[in-house]
C-alpha cells in the first residue's frame, strides 16, 4: 500500500475495551516493547482511553499510544507507551500517533510531555525531539529508573524525557 493510500484509510480514535486485546498482542509481537498484562491494557483502554490513542487500518489496529496525567503534576501528559505494527513501520505512523496523543481529550491544556527512554532507543530520541522542535520547545532527560530499580535482570534504565514547557495551541499546529 503507498503511504498515501495508508494516510487516507488511517482511524485514529480513544480506545474501548474491545482494543484492550488487540493493544496487548501488537505489544507482546513487536518484540521490544515491555510486555504488560493484558488486564492493564484492558484497564488503559477502559479507563484512561481519553489519554490513549489507537490507529485503526481496515478495521485492524496498527498502532496505539498509552499514557495518563500524573496526578501529583497537571500541567504534564505522560506518554506511557507506543506501538506500531510490524507492517505499518517506517511510514510516519509513531509520529501521527504522538500527535494524535497530544491532541487527545486528555491532553487539553497539557504544557508538558513526560515520557522514558531506554538509553539504547535512539529511534524513539529522535521521534521525541523531532516533536519537540516541532512544539517550539526543548528536551531535557534525566535518571528515572536506574537497572537494578527493575526486578528481573536485563531491563535496561530509563530516562525521564521532558518535553516542555509548550503552548497548549501548539499541539493542534502538530499536522503528520
Amino acid at each position: 500500500m503507498h503511504q498515501e493510500d495508508q494516510r487516507a484509510t488511517l482511524r485514529f480514535r480513544t480506545p474501548n475495551v474491545a482494543d484492550g486485546a488487540a493493544i496487548w498482542r501488537l505489544v507482546k509481537e513487536s518484540g521490544v516493547l515491555d510486555v504488560n498484562s493484558a488486564y492493564m491494557y484492558l484497564l488503559l483502554a477502559k479507563d484512561f482511553a481519553d489519554t490513549c490513542i489507537v490507529a485503526e487500518q481496515d478495521n485492524h489496529l496498527a498502532g496505539f499510544v498509552t499514557g495518563y496525567r500524573p496526578p501529583a503534576r497537571p500541567g504534564s501528559i505522560f506518554l506511557w507507551q507506543v506501538g506500531v505494527a510490524a507492517e505499518a513501520r517506517g511510514q510516519g505512523l509513531g509520529k501521527r500517533l504522538l500527535a494524535a496523543f497530544l491532541q487527545a481529550p486528555g491532553a487539553r491544556g497539557a504544557t508538558m510531555l513526560e515520557t522514558t527512554i531506554s538509553p539504547s532507543n535512539a529511534a524513539s530520541k529522535a521521534l521525541f525531539s523531532a516533536v519537540a522542535r516541532d512544539l517550539g520547545t526543548e528536551i531535557k532527560a534525566t535518571e528515572c529508573f536506574r537497572e537494578d530499580h527493575f526486578p528481573e535482570g536485563g531491563h535496561e534504565a530509563e530516562e525521564l524525557y521532558l518535553i516542555g514547557e509548550f503552548e497548549p495551541a501548539r499541539v493542534d499546529q502538530l499536522n503528520y
